[in-house]
């Protein structure tokens, strides 16, 4: 360890210390998002505003600075110990060395021994509404010297931007996530995790209207847990339940991407088929049935195997030609395979 990292590191807050500027840090979820253009016309402007060539915005997390955006150089994640503005952390206002190469802190980091030899360094915190300072503005030179009182001024003014900026784009982020929830909770049966049956016809419709559009082949499959009120009835409802969850993780785990498969009511599933012609379907539908067949789940000591029976139905753009007569094809084939014994695939 050089001389300079042994200054900051015994600088340094301990993690013990240190976590809840981290915690705040990471609440912003800012250390690996996509650069914004915003960031960079803030540091252009600290740049011109403060008449040097470099500006920097950069967070600092426990064991690295994390450069958000820059102008004048190109730096991107480097070392807590080999940054500047790890000192801007510890809790000062602001942050000026007029001559890098001559300050014990400073004179062996990289930035200071190798091009392009930096020699002027201020900066000002950037710190969140709760006092936390999470990383800096700042602005550099090769010439040594110091910033005015009105450019210092300035650089507290843009910094404050940039926080402004951060709570924007992590408020942004919070409502999208919240967003994405409720999408979720509005669209997914929460027993199975497959779509409820409001979403599952809201698919279907949209599939039909596609593969009309474009004739390509859909297909439906309609799947029954075989004798589940039996299992209801002997076990308990709270097995029924981990059953039809367990089911639920197997398909969602064999289905593809562009297929849709939903709880329609009950214990009976659906599942749509894109751009699957009759034969694709009835393969998917046997491989589907033998992996429910081969589950086991468990009642305290005993062990419980279900069965399922499988319906297939396909568009032909003929008689079955919407999205009714699609269900209905792919019902009356679940019917027949519960009539012929069960545990089969008809369609």
């Amino acid at each position: 360890m050089s001389a300079a990292e042994k200054i900051i590191t015994t600088l340094y807050p301990g993690q013990s210390d240190d976590h809840k500027r981290l915690a705040a840090l990471h609440r912003y979820g800012a250390l690996d998002a996509p650069a914004s253009e915003d960031f960079t016309f803030l540091t252009e402007l600290a740049a011109k505003a403060c008449d040097v060539p470099y500006a920097f915005i950069t967070l600092v997390d426990g064991e690295r600075a994390v450069v958000k955006s820059c102008t004048g150089l190109a730096l991107g994640s480097m070392p807590r110990s080999q940054c500047y503005c790890s000192l801007a952390v510890l809790g000062e206002a602001a942050t000026e060395i007029g001559d890098l190469g001559r300050d014990a802190r400073t004179a062996g980091m990289p930035l200071t021994v190798a091009a392009p030899f930096m020699r002027m360094y201020s900066s000002v915190p950037l710190t969140t509404r709760d006092g936390f300072a999470i990383g800096t503005l700042c602005v550099m030179d090769t010439k040594p010297g110091c910033l005015s009182t009105s450019q210092r001024d300035m650089l507290r003014k843009l910094a404050r931007q940039v926080m402004a900026l951060f709570e924007l784009h992590a408020s942004e982020r919070a409502l999208k996530a919240s967003k994405d929830e409720l999408e979720t909770l509005a669209t997914t049966d929460e027993l199975t995790g497959l779509h409820n049956r409001r979403s599952l016809m809201s698919r279907l419709r949209f599939e039909v209207a596609r593969t009309r559009r474009f004739r390509t082949p859909l297909s439906a499959v309609m799947v029954d847990v075989d004798h589940f009120k039996n299992v209801n009835d002997e076990f308990g409802h709270q097995l029924g339940d981990e059953v039809l969850a367990a089911i639920g993780r197997l398909v969602r785990e064999n289905v593809r991407v562009i297929d849709v498969a939903g709880r329609y009511g009950g214990e009976e599933l659906c599942i749509l088929l894109p751009n699957t012609p009759p034969e694709g379907a009835r393969k998917f539908a046997e491989t589907l049935r033998s992996r429910i067949e081969a589950q086991v789940h468990g009642a305290g000591a005993r062990t419980v195997a279900v069965t399922a029976s499988l319906g297939v139905g396909s568009f032909n753009h003929m008689d079955i030609d919407d999205a009714e007569m699609l269900l209905k094809q792919a019902d009356a084939a679940l019917f027949r395979a519960k009539a012929r014994g069960r545990n089969r695939v008809e369609g």
